[in-house]
């Protein structure tokens, strides 16, 4: 057995004890975003305590104020300069998107290769236009609250973030690449649903994921799952992991199995939510 086959094999069964325990380990990056969900679930903490967190995280701190400011959040343009402004202005579950986007943006740029860098950059801003397709399509269609929609749209490939992120730990996996992105297609669902439980994420989200029902080309969707899969080939940014497997470019694959629909209903709302989209994407990633 090759040092990639050893190597591959102990990841394997890494992950599978993880799962089987409930208890997978957190990357150091995700415990700000974990910070923020127990101090917006608990009742007796206030939006100061919040802030507070938030402050300790100068990356979160400029995006939430970015976002703030937003034309979609702030029609009238008042400057918001205070972080406690902001997470007033934003809310709880906007914030938590936020968290989570930092902490994936962070991940990305945690690894000990730049081959590894370079997939979960990929990866990352693949997830941000995904989600800011999902919120601007939630918000147009009113199919489902846009927050939510942006952070499903981000955790749609959270378990590829994680075993990305525990591949750094068995350095032999980037000998075979596409092997690896093989590895990666088969366990990121599983591990993706565990880490969902493990934020304790709300159903209408977690049910979002469940591929039983696919999108049967009506218009418009109506509802969440719908949404993150038609965003999943709007975005103009490719998951790193299909490209490696060879899946065909999603923004042609969105013309396929939209053939079906009115264009003279289903492009202008694409347009509008596009625009959207772009301003979401600065807020989030910018």
């Amino acid at each position: 057995m090759d040092e990639f086959a050893q190597q591959l094999a102990a990841f394997k069964a890494q992950i599978e004890q993880e799962l089987q325990d409930g208890r997978l380990s957190f990357p150091t990056v995700l415990e700000l975003s974990m910070r923020i969900k127990q101090l917006a679930d608990d009742p007796n903490s206030s939006l100061g305590d919040i802030a507070t967190a938030v402050r300790a995280e100068p990356l979160l701190s400029a995006k939430i104020l970015r976002m703030a400011n937003t034309v979609q959040l702030n029609p009238y343009q008042a400057q918001i300069a205070t972080v406690n402004d902001a997470v007033t202005r934003v809310g709880l579950a906007a914030l938590r998107c936020l968290a989570y986007a930092v902490a994936a943006e962070q991940l990305a740029k945690d690894h000990r290769s730049s081959r590894m860098r370079l997939i979960a950059s990929g990866l990352w801003l693949h997830s941000v236009d995904v989600a800011c397709w999902s919120y601007a399509l939630s918000a147009q269609l009113k199919v489902a609250n846009p927050d939510s929609a942006l952070l499903a749209g981000l955790m749609r490939t959270i378990g590829q973030f994680y075993l990305l992120a525990r591949a750094a730990d068995y350095p032999a996996l980037e000998g075979d690449i596409n092997r690896f992105a093989e590895f990666v297609a088969t366990w990121g669902s599983a591990v993706g649903h565990a880490l969902m439980d493990a934020f304790d994420l709300p159903e209408t989200i977690v049910e979002a994921f469940d591929d039983a029902e696919l999108f049967g080309d009506v218009w418009p969707p109506t509802n969440l799952s719908d949404v993150l899969f038609i965003a999943s080939l709007a975005a103009e940014t490719p998951n790193p992991f299909d490209t490696m497997l060879g899946s065909t470019r999603r923004p042609d694959l969105l013309s396929i199995c939209t053939g079906g629909v009115d264009r003279s209903e289903f492009e202008p709302v694409i347009e509008a939510a596009r625009v959207t989209k772009q301003e979401m994407l600065a807020a989030v990633s910018g």
